[in-house]
């Protein structure tokens, strides 16, 4: 049989990016195995017939743990002959690499979804997180990017083969599943969510809750803007370690019937349909998947000036770009959008027209290129 590796520091990272390409390799014939550290949504890989292999990662480059992740990779790539082995995420992709060093495994391509150090980002992840993808490059057969920042950082390192380095649309985005524009079922879910109706508007922020995506700067805009006015609304969708922290904050500062967080929803499609505006407040960004999820339902954007925000937004046009923390430049920029039901529609109509080059059929059809490069390569 022949087989492929995904390799991921988390699970939610294989099933929110990767399932197109998992599916683009099954229908191709291979067995596909995944690597990662297993959670409670591990049966969601299983039931679309993927070989799991739990592996003991953490996210911190200074772990101790990541000794044992490596050992365990290195039996993984021992017992399976892979013919591809796909890395992704900082830790993840340069533990999966060394193993593949460690056994010879080739060929070995890594997409970097952002690179951690950037412009303007802090010392200690250009001495760690630099170094380590400089490290690692000699290890790699070729660097896939999703923006131009990292693509021109990417081509500094000295990889195993020519010209291996690459930018693609992302990791593509179903254009078709999230236009929805159901106006019944939008009323239904502003109302069961936040009592709000068709006259108020609501920001949705899709994403991991962590210090890097920067929620908080959301909610401080929406608690100032609410001193004002109390049509505006926010829904944040996802889970993680700073979920905690918001929802204290939210209850502390009484913000509980205009902020609402969800938690880990399926249900993506109907939440923007029935949203207003697409947010999303990183520190530092790759490309961006929710945006291109909330340009496809046609939704306009407020999103920190970051370069993977730079490539979908183009400011004024789309959406607006804000500076990372920048409360006061936040909510006028919210306010603007809320006060201007045509300027959303045609924002959002913009953002249309601009994610049709980021389509999921377009990003496989780059794939399928480089897959088939060192697929059809001999090492």
């Amino acid at each position: 049989m022949k087989k492929i590796l995904f390799v991921a520091t988390v699970e939610n990272h294989i099933l929110y990016f990767h399932i197109p390409f998992i599916k683009y390799f099954q229908n191709k014939g291979y067995e596909v195995h995944v690597a990662t550290k297993l959670g409670n949504m591990q049966n969601e890989l299983k039931g679309i017939s993927v070989i799991c292999h739990n592996i003991d990662f953490s996210r911190s480059p200074y772990s101790l743990n990541n000794f044992k992740a490596l050992k365990q990779l290195v039996n993984i790539m021992k017992r399976n002959k892979y013919l591809l082995v796909h890395v992704h995420t900082p830790v993840g992709a340069f533990l999966g690499r060394l193993a593949a060093k460690l056994t010879n495994t080739k060929p070995v391509i890594y997409t970097a979804h952002g690179f951690h150090f950037y412009k303007g980002g802090p010392l200690k992840n250009w001495i760690i997180y630099y170094t380590m993808e400089k490290i690692a490059a000699h290890w790699t057969d070729g660097i896939i990017t999703i923006n131009k920042e990292d693509f021109e950082y990417a081509k500094k390192f000295k990889i195993r083969v020519k010209n291996g380095v690459y930018i693609v649309h992302g990791v593509g985005v179903d254009i078709k599943k999230y236009y929805i524009n159901n106006i019944k079922l939008r009323k239904d879910y502003r109302k069961r969510y936040l009592s709000a109706t068709d006259n108020d508007v609501i920001i949705i922020c899709i994403g991991e809750i962590n210090k890097n995506k920067n929620q908080m700067q959301l909610i401080k805009s929406i608690q100032r803007i609410l001193k004002e006015k109390n049509n505006v609304y926010a829904l944040i969708i996802g889970d993680g370690s700073e979920r905690k922290n918001l929802q204290k904050y939210i209850k502390d500062n009484e913000l509980e019937k205009n902020i609402k967080i969800l938690g880990f929803r399926s249900d993506i499609p109907e939440l923007l349909n029935a949203s207003d505006i697409i947010g999303l407040f990183s520190y530092r960004e790759g490309l961006g998947k929710c945006l291109m999820e909330g340009m496809a339902a046609g939704l306009p954007i407020i999103a920190t000036d970051t370069k993977g925000a730079r490539e979908l937004v183009n400011d004024g046009y789309n959406g607006f770009l804000v500076p990372v923390y920048d409360i006061d430049k936040t909510v006028d920029t919210i306010k603007k959008l809320a006060d201007d039901k045509e300027l959303r529609t045609k924002m959002g109509s913009e953002g249309r027209k601009i994610i049709q080059d980021y389509s999921i059929d377009k990003v496989l059809k780059e794939m399928d290129e480089i897959y088939s490069l060192y697929l059809n390569k001999t090492y």
